[in-house]
């Protein structure tokens, strides 16, 4: 039986690998952290070794290191997965057995083409053009799948939601499931059915907090016909979906603190969900340790470019000795017409949006971004949270939303889930 080490601090890919490489009949052994992972390279003789490059502990120079000096290890082949990389560090990569090198968000089915080549071993995987994407904003979880239902960004999407409720510790997941571009049959109902396992096993969501947004009529008969999906809504449009959900708590999009605790209470009061599931916990536990603070984040944000458009100075100085602190370059524009400017020559890695500006507001700046298809992320920013100013946002293009006032780690956190890997 083949053999494969995973050396990865964080549990999204990771864990999602060790489920379908283990499904695969290959032994998967999982390290945790750099030390970890030189233990169980002795002890395991992996056949294959995925390394994340953004270690903590030790880094990941040291952990190549000491699998070189090993004559019993030296000759294991490794792939690294990375956020950035630039060529140099990819060549330095090379005397030390590295065959590949993965940027993420990782192409799940080319890695495991890749892994699939160095063991020899066939690995299946699900082809079907699928476009799937999940982000919070306000405590309600928006996924959104297009194209097709594809089972291995299904299974993805199992270990992501569990992330992201834990990275925002959301007590009462609230969920919006939006389907397009999509024309479903009988022939889709077990990749259907494995779509709803996953949210409600893996947000444990009640029901009635679930609301689906869809064309295919197929898709709403398939979940009006079912008993144990009875409590799910359809909803006809994304104004009538956040209505139904918020009306329960407040008029506004926007809760405050003491309120949203006051409602947490009375739900889990009214339908308490069950407790200690190890995964939930392991998450949570992972992410609060990465995030004490925004030094330990450093390797992550390291290089990154950020553009940050708010005629608001105090915003722009907020967010520039954020990411500074962290390495990241800060670039800050006055308004939409003095961006764009800029962007003619420049290129970011992600864009934090004022709504309200002169000249060219954000939603004009949302719009020219999605005419010229550059794929940008952007996170809009504003005192403003009404919701039909939040659905406008996201027609516009924006995937997450910020209310002002900001804070320095509510803004590392929102960073880390659009830009660390996704499904």
């Amino acid at each position: 039986m083949k053999q494969v080490l995973i050396i990865d601090e964080a549990p999204l890919l990771r864990e999602y690998l060790k489920s379908k490489l283990s499904e695969q009949g290959i032994a998967v052994t999982v390290a945790i952290n750099g030390l970890d992972g030189i233990s169980k390279t002795r002890t395991v003789m992996p056949d294959l070794i995925i390394l994340d490059y953004h270690l903590t502990r030790i880094s990941t120079l040291e952990v190549l290191k000491e699998i070189k000096q090993n004559p019993n290890t030296a000759k294991i082949p490794i792939i690294i997965t990375a956020q950035k990389m630039d060529q140099k560090k990819i060549i330095e990569l090379v005397s030390y057995n590295v065959k590949k090198v993965f940027t993420k968000p990782v192409k799940i089915d080319a890695l495991l083409e890749t892994i699939s080549e160095m063991l020899d071993v066939p690995i299946d995987i699900d082809n079907t053009p699928s476009i799937v994407e999940a982000h919070v904003n306000d405590d309600v979880l928006f996924i959104e799948i297009a194209e097709g239902l594809n089972r291995e960004k299904l299974e993805l999407l199992r270990y992501k939601i569990s992330e992201l409720i834990a990275l925002y510790e959301i007590r009462v997941p609230k969920v919006i499931l939006l389907l397009s571009n999509m024309k479903l049959s009988y022939a889709d109902m077990p990749n259907l059915e494995k779509l709803f396992e996953v949210i409600l096993s893996a947000s444990r969501a009640p029901q009635r907090y679930i609301r689906v947004l869809t064309n295919d009529e197929f898709t709403r008969r398939f979940i009006e016909g079912r008993k144990d999906l009875a409590n799910i809504e359809v909803s006809k449009d994304l104004f009538s979906a956040l209505e139904g959900l918020l009306s329960e708590f407040t008029g506004e999009y926007e809760l405050g603190e003491k309120k949203i605790e006051l409602a947490g209470e009375r739900v889990l009061q009214a339908e308490a969900g069950p407790e200690g599931e190890a995964v939930h916990l392991k998450f949570q536990t992972e992410k609060k340790r990465a995030l004490t603070s925004i030094e330990e984040s450093r390797d992550f944000l390291q290089g990154l470019k950020i553009a940050v458009v708010d005629d608001d100075p105090i915003i722009q100085q907020l967010i520039k000795t954020t990411f500074e602190k962290g390495g990241a370059m800060v670039y800050a524009y006055s308004d939409g017409q003095e961006f764009m400017e800029a962007l003619k020559k420049e290129t970011f890695d992600l864009i934090f949006l004022d709504l309200l500006m002169p000249r060219i507001d954000g939603f004009g700046v949302l719009q020219r971004l999605k005419s010229a298809d550059l794929g940008i992320p952007v996170i809009v920013l504003s005192a403003v949270s009404q919701r039909n100013t939040v659905i406008k946002a996201f027609q516009a293009g924006s995937k997450s939303y910020l209310i002002k006032p900001l804070k320095p780690l509510d803004i590392i956190t929102k960073t880390l889930e659009i830009l660390r890997p996704g499904v």
